[in-house]
């Protein structure tokens, strides 16, 4: 009861890893070892004869918070983020893994997806059609076809690199021609 007193005191203070008692290099087969150590020991069925409705309720956020800790910890997005943000300097305003940090996840893995093959169907087609014109050296085609990805997605990084890259290799080719003739793109 000691023990239990002393971690609830402390559990607003107390991060996802040293609530399940882990070190951050903790594997996910640890994580669930600690869970499930954590989850026997205090369990809210474990306490349901105690009269004290204070400790009761105690109990109830302690194990709430250790599914928490689990839930985040279990998931290498939503650890990778929950570890930068209780490394920062705003570690006390961010030990709890909330709505807003779950949806910050989900948004920068959706854009760094988005970015690497792009959010629009047909500008994903082009863009493949293009990079694959690239590889087999048809220049002009990779651009035009670069160029129509791009009106999809005029953002993406990704497109506009390898446009790029294109419209570099096509200006060295006419340059090594001489220059002297004359093509409208």
């Amino acid at each position: 009861m000691a023990e239990l007193a002393e971690r609830c005191a402390r559990l607003d203070q107390m991060d996802y890893f040293e609530i399940l008692q882990v070190e951050r290099t903790a594997s996910p087969s640890d994580i669930k070892k600690a869970f499930y150590r954590e989850s026997r020991a205090y369990h809210p069925d474990r306490f349901f004869q105690l009269q004290d409705k204070e400790v009761k309720e105690r109990v109830n956020e302690l194990y709430k918070r250790v599914t928490e800790a689990y839930y985040v910890l279990r998931d290498d997005a939503k650890r990778r983020q929950y570890t930068a943000d209780v490394s920062g300097p705003e570690r006390a305003h961010k030990l709890r893994f909330t709505e807003s940090s779950e949806s910050e996840t989900r948004a920068a893995s959706k854009r760094q997806v988005e970015e690497q093959i792009g959010s629009n169907p047909k500008g994903r087609q082009f863009y493949q059609t293009g990079a694959a014109d690239a590889d087999a050296g048809r220049w002009a085609s990779a651009e035009r076809n670069l160029k129509m990805a791009l009106t999809y997605e005029p953002a993406n990084t990704r497109y506009k690199e390898k446009l790029a890259e294109v419209q570099k290799v096509l200006l060295e080719e006419s340059r090594k021609q001489g220059g002297d003739s004359f093509k409208i793109r």
